[in-house]
């Protein structure tokens, strides 16, 4: 990803969610130096990863893939793509949250090796308050 990127991924992800973030949020993590990808198809970005690194741990903070486009294994690869990043850069543990209500998530995240760490009560907002969020886990010695 790249700055020139930033308005279409912000794009996406007001397409996606119903409390999106920023394009600003979009331009600290790349000025934060987080590892950011964009999806492709035809020159048009259809699909975005962020991860973050440190202390041997990795984040995903944000997986998207514009809705026409789903169901393509886009999400797969963008994982892939942001697993192996991780596991090159020398992390041991991948994290990720998600939201219980996001069953197709929860399969593809299973699928790919990542099990439930944890739970973080009222993690994300929702319309009248507040959901929480499933933490997951996936060990990156073995891939």
């Amino acid at each position: 990803m790249r700055d020139t990127d930033v308005i279409a991924v912000a794009h996406i992800e007001r397409a996606s969610y119903p409390f999106p973030w920023s394009e600003g949020i979009f331009r600290d993590c790349l000025c934060a130096g987080y590892y950011c990808c964009v999806a492709e198809i035809d020159q048009l970005p259809v699909g975005y990863g962020i991860l973050t690194l440190g202390a041997g741990e990795a984040h995903v903070l944000n997986v998207c893939v514009l809705s026409e486009y789903r169901c393509r294994g886009l999400g797969r690869r963008l994982l892939s793509v942001l697993f192996n990043e991780a596991r090159v850069t020398g992390a041991t543990d991948l994290y990720l949250e998600v939201r219980p209500s996001n069953f197709s998530a929860l399969r593809l995240y299973e699928a790919m090796g990542l099990s439930q760490v944890g739970l973080r009560r009222g993690y994300y907002q929702v319309a009248g308050g507040r959901e929480d969020a499933i933490v997951m886990r996936l060990g990156l010695k073995d891939l």
